[in-house]
């Protein structure tokens, strides 16, 4: 079971991408914005392993990389690299797991920098649906249709998982942490043209969820079956609330109980597409939130939505200029700031 929070009473935080290619500069940037809730930014733009999948794919039994895209080759014994994955989970063996500066430039910045009593520091990680339906064989099928690949990616994710939670504490000790899963995929949930078992999923997510110390939650961007991510109990429910609301509040009977439960919800009220953006003020997204509240709040106590929430952008901000980026990230600071600020 995923470990839950203390309450973040509608702190702000970003989500994931950055548009930046120095990570230096994105750090400064993430931790001027969210003093009280930093991330360790993804750098897409810097290259290829940069980007989501390829990020977390270096310990990928059969991994090959081929003309910018992910595959696994079967035509080599693959046994004893699966094996390795499931002996160093049952030890709990991270170590070998980490994740290279080529892969996360952003994340190995962050780490160097000490932070003033911060109320969790926040990472992402590639989710094991995302990852597997990404990754394909040579006949282009995915490898989550694969039973030992679906098995062993969330032991594989749960490792690096567990590795990047412990670096994120390493120089800043007793601070609470969040490990994100990024799963746009869950998305597929009762798809029948791109069938996503729930019962792999459930499975997965102990994998992972049972592994950390800390606080693991999902990301989703597009709508899901919601009523089924709460059944998983994550820490952290992040979703795009500009464009998705009126579906996440479908399930507003378990929204209640998730929350009650100690749930946190990161409310994702800001468009991370500065093509939209430009298009809202903050005062307009300000309203618009209020709007979600006083709608929420009429079967959820306003004290209970206040402090288990977080304001976010919608998902990560890769396609922006990083001024626009920097704009969008103090929008949801400021929204924070107004909400905290009136209660």
């Amino acid at each position: 079971m995923a470990v839950h929070l203390p309450s973040p009473g509608s702190l702000a935080t970003g989500v994931g991408s950055l548009p930046h290619t120095d990570p230096v500069k994105a750090c400064d940037d993430v931790i001027s914005i969210f003093p009280a809730l930093p991330y360790a930014p993804s750098l897409p733009n810097r290259g290829l392993l940069e980007n989501i999948v390829f990020c977390d794919s270096e310990r990928l039994p059969g991994r090959i990389i081929q003309e910018g895209r992910l595959l696994v080759e079967r035509g080599v014994d693959l046994q004893g690299e699966m094996e390795q994955v499931y002996l160093d989970y049952i030890d709990q063996n991270y170590s070998p797991y980490a994740i290279a500066k080529e892969y996360a430039s952003g994340f190995h910045e962050f780490i160097r920098r000490s932070f003033h009593s911060p109320f969790a520091l926040k990472c992402q990680v590639t989710g094991p649906v995302t990852f597997g339906m990404q990754v394909v064989d040579a006949d282009k099928r995915p490898v989550y249709y694969d039973s030992q690949y679906a098995d062993v990616l969330p032991k594989l994710i749960a490792l690096r998982a567990r590795w990047l939670e412990h670096a994120l504490t390493e120089n800043n000790r007793n601070t609470d942490t969040i490990v994100m899963l990024n799963e746009p995929y869950l998305a597929a949930l009762g798809s029948s043209v791109v069938p996503i078992d729930q019962d792999t999923v459930r499975s997965g997510w102990h994998d992972i969820a049972d592994m950390l110390q800390g606080s693991v939650g999902i990301h989703c961007c597009s709508n899901t079956d919601w009523n089924f991510i709460f059944s998983l109990d994550p820490g952290v429910v992040s979703f795009d609330a500009y464009a998705t609301t009126n579906e996440f509040l479908l399930y507003k009977d378990d929204l209640f109980t998730y929350l009650e439960r100690g749930g946190v919800v990161a409310w994702g009220i800001v468009p991370a597409d500065n093509r939209i953006f430009s298009l809202e003020t903050e005062q307009s997204l300000y309203e618009r939130y209020m709007g979600i509240r006083k709608e929420v709040t009429r079967y959820i106590p306003e004290k209970l939505f206040d402090a288990q929430s977080i304001i976010t952008p919608s998902c990560g901000i890769r396609f922006a200029t990083e001024t626009e980026s920097s704009r969008i990230m103090e929008t949801a600071a400021s929204i924070s700031a107004k909400i905290r600020g009136g209660q």
